[in-house]
């Protein structure tokens, strides 16, 4: 059992409109977020969230609850899945059994949280307060283009030049709180006692950071004139990590969805800058390179996510380091690409030297990630040698290896494979990828082995004839060739999956060869499909297609009779039912869009 104070705080952590906002497009209006009620229709939006309250309600049919609640309503999860799920996306790990820290500790941590966040807070307004008394820092922000308006919406402020100037907001200047806020440097001497304590952030531009529901975690401090650090970031605190934080995606949630996709950057500066320009979906990691965690809640915002590096050697290796990051969150449903801008730019100088338009099209026009990994593999190595070519291939390998074995990765293979002139399968066998799939695996075992007959070995002939059409079939249709029988659908399923490793390249004669290694004995087949008339390409494929999907059709039918006898609770039985039921009807619909004139 999840302790209830576990949930207390999970809810205290995140942010209710990020998790609603990920199923639900929502915009501002007034205090609270609004959009259409994703629980029942309806044209006008009725369904609230509120930031302050952490809670949703619709008006039209009552649906509502916390983060948890529309977890479990929305998306059909339990309730500790709804909660692992918040869990990780904010860091918290849940505990396996009851909570065993004594009330009292537990209170002493919450009061200490709330410390070190109102310590934050206070230091956040003086120095907000502080640079309107600064001529020199407001003369340095005009001078960046940047307007009040938008310092304002990123809370800018000015650190004074005095050693002890937050002794204006904290008069017990001694309390430990502000050092661990990372607000107070303490000396200490060789005997460890402690000596001079100074602000840790002097004569610097302010930049607040927040999480995601608004409160200042850290700040980083920007010099006006020539020094070093040129930036200066808070500390590790028990508030603030660096790895997990995003600098302005407090502020960029709501254009990050109105604009599809989150372009991100270096420093603090490109976002402000950007969101100056017109690009406020940007946000920028802190002072360290890109984390799987900073993916990880890239992608929970949305499925496009840009990477806008500067066009030095610098910003060369945090690309790298980014694309690392990001290869074992890749999927086929979210994109991920690499903007490179020339050696001499970062965005903001590029923005204001050619525009918000010439920026726009170099967004677009952003380098896929596939397409980035292989020329980071490739290097200057030389591709007209063996040695070369092995190269390559050896510092392709850690990289294939972090990703999960996904279509795009497939894609990546056979990009390589093709730059090394060799084939998918032996990549695969090489790296030893997890689940390969283009790997060449022996046929079936040719003893006591039925010939094919009728339906299969038309199945047979199609795609040997088109190996390109097996790309078409997923997984769900692999699995209905059981309808055949254990031999004839693992037969199938071979010949179907070495069709797929070919590619959009397959034709009949690679893949005739490709048959003909593995050993298993097509050849009178073959024979008989060289000797026949070219068939018609489009008439194959509305064939196989409605076979598959009769298949399909064959074995959910097959499963629904069997589903009150399969010993499954009532629960089990509903939701299962509903899947089949679905399917059903999602397969009726392809078969009409076939029939349908186009």
């Amino acid at each position: 059992m999840i302790p209830q104070s576990f949930i207390a705080d999970l809810l205290n952590r995140v942010d209710i409109v990020d998790v609603v906002g990920r199923y639900v497009q929502l915009k501002k209006g007034g205090a609270n977020y609004q959009g259409l009620c994703p629980f029942h229709s309806e044209k006008s939006p009725s369904f609230t969230v509120s930031p302050t309250k952490q809670f949703y309600h619709c008006f039209g049919c009552g649906a509502h609850g916390t983060a948890i609640g529309f977890l479990i309503e929305y998306s059909g999860m339990g309730f500790v899945d709804a909660v692992k799920d918040l869990a990780q996306n904010v860091g918290m790990v849940v505990p396996e059994q009851d909570d065993k820290i004594p009330p009292a500790q537990r209170a002493a941590q919450q009061q200490q949280s709330m410390a070190l966040s109102d310590a934050m807070s206070k230091a956040n307004e003086f120095y907000r307060a502080e640079l309107r008394k600064a001529p020199q820092a407001i003369a340095y922000l005009k001078g960046r283009g940047l307007t009040g308006e938008i310092a304002a919406r990123f809370a800018l402020g000015y650190s004074p030049s005095g050693w002890d100037s937050l002794k204006a907001v904290f008069p017990d200047y001694e309390n430990p709180v502000l050092v661990e806020a990372g607000l107070i440097i303490q000396n200490v001497d060789e005997d460890g006692k402690r000596t001079k304590r100074y602000d840790r952030f002097r004569e610097r531009v302010m930049f607040p950071i927040r999480n995601t529901k608004g409160q200042v975690i850290a700040f980083g401090g920007r010099i006006m004139d020539q020094g070093e650090p040129k930036y200066l970031n808070s500390p590790e605190t028990p508030l603030f990590s660096k790895g997990s934080e995003l600098y302005g995606l407090f502020e960029a949630r709501q254009a990050i969805r109105d604009a599809g996709y989150v372009l991100v950057t270096e420093g603090y500066m490109d976002v402000v800058a950007l969101a100056q320009m017109g690009f406020p979906q940007a946000v920028a990691t802190l002072g360290t390179a890109c984390t799987t965690t900073h993916v990880h809640k890239l992608l929970r915002q949305t499925d496009n996510v840009i990477f806008s590096f500067d066009g030095d050697k610098a910003g060369r290796r945090a690309a790298r380091r980014a694309l690392e990051a990001c290869l074992p969150h890749v999927s086929d449903d979210k994109t991920i690409k690499f903007l490179f801008l020339p050696a001499e730019h970062d965005p903001d100088s590029y923005i204001r030297e050619y525009g918000a338009q010439a920026f726009e099209q170099q967004v677009h026009e952003a380098m896929p990630l596939s397409q980035f990994l292989l020329r980071e593999a490739a290097g200057e190595h030389d591709l007209t040698s063996p040695e070369g070519r092995a190269r390559v291939q050896f510092d392709a390998k850690p990289l294939l290896q972090a990703m999960p074995p996904t279509s795009l990765r497939l894609q990546i293979v056979r990009g390589l494979a093709t730059m090394t002139q060799s084939t998918p399968g032996e990549i695969e066998q090489l790296f030893e990828l997890a689940k390969p799939v283009a790997a060449n695996k022996k046929a079936p075992p040719k003893s006591r082995r039925e010939q094919p007959v009728g339906l299969e070995l038309k199945l047979i002939r199609v795609v040997l004839t088109h190996p390109t059409l097996a790309l078409e079939l997923d997984d769900e249709a692999l699995l209905a060739f059981s309808h055949f029988g254990q031999e004839a659908a693992e037969r199938l399923v071979w010949l179907m999956v070495q069709a797929q490793s070919l590619g959009e390249q397959g034709s009949f004669a690679a893949f005739c060869q490709l048959v003909k290694e593995t050993g298993s004995d097509y050849d009178a087949l073959i024979g008989e499909i060289a000797a026949a008339p070219e068939p018609d390409l489009e008439g194959e494929r509305l064939w196989l297609l409605a076979t598959v999907r009769h298949l399909k059709m064959d074995a959910l039918k097959q499963e629904l009779d069997q589903l009150f006898t399969a010993g499954l609770s009532s629960e089990e039985i509903g939701v299962r039912y509903r899947e089949i039921t679905a399917k059903q009807d999602q397969l009726r619909k392809e078969a009409e869009a076939e029939l349908s004139p186009r």
